[in-house]
């Protein structure tokens, strides 16, 4: 028996090849296919389709788990100034960068127009969720009053989004607008 004990190897062959199958969804995406598949992404990502049958259900569910990555920068922490105004706005400002670059613009686009059924759950709202979650634990903790998660995601998230999806401005000034109006509820 070998001394050596088993290691993730971050960066390693496994991370190498999720993100040329991410990227080759990205590719896609952006280009507008008609069609992806996974012999599709794979012949891009230069990945035998089984490795996408072995991970994946269906080509659906790598869309989400893409989207996810793509959408809320996976693994982002979230802001922890002492204030929840100033982690709100922070945060607001990080997704609006964010999601107006050009290729998540087409990306979030290109995602939107694929989908043709409602969808149980969202995991890019449930990741986006989690993180408003714990900025309300954190000024509760602190003593502050706070608006209701759903209350940011429906008046600062949301909004973002659909601009971006509408090819509406977002800007700066435009996501701090909305997290004073969302303050100014539970004011």
């Amino acid at each position: 028996m070998s001394d050596r004990t088993a290691t993730s190897r971050p960066g390693g062959r496994s991370s190498r090849v999720l993100t040329a199958i991410y990227t080759a969804v990205g590719e896609l995406m952006g280009e507008g296919a008609d069609k992806i598949s996974f012999p599709v992404i794979a012949e891009r990502a230069g990945v035998n389709p089984t490795t996408l049958y072995r991970r994946w259900a269906d080509v659906n569910a790598l869309l989400e788990d893409v989207a996810v990555a793509a959408l809320t920068r996976n693994g982002e922490s979230i802001p922890d100034t002492g204030s929840l105004e100033q982690d709100l706005m922070l945060w607001a400002d990080i997704i609006a960068r964010d999601i107006t670059r050009p290729e998540r613009v087409r990306y979030l686009r290109s995602m939107v127009a694929a989908r043709v059924d409602v969808v149980a759950h969202c995991p890019i709202t449930e990741t986006r969720c989690e993180q408003a979650a714990e900025m309300v634990r954190r000024a509760a903790e602190r003593g502050e009053t706070a608006p209701t998660v759903p209350q940011i995601l429906d008046h600062i998230i949301a909004p973002l989004y659909h601009h971006v999806v509408f090819a509406l401005p977002v800007d700066h000034k435009y996501a701090r607008r909305l997290v004073h109006d969302v303050l100014a509820m539970v004011r």
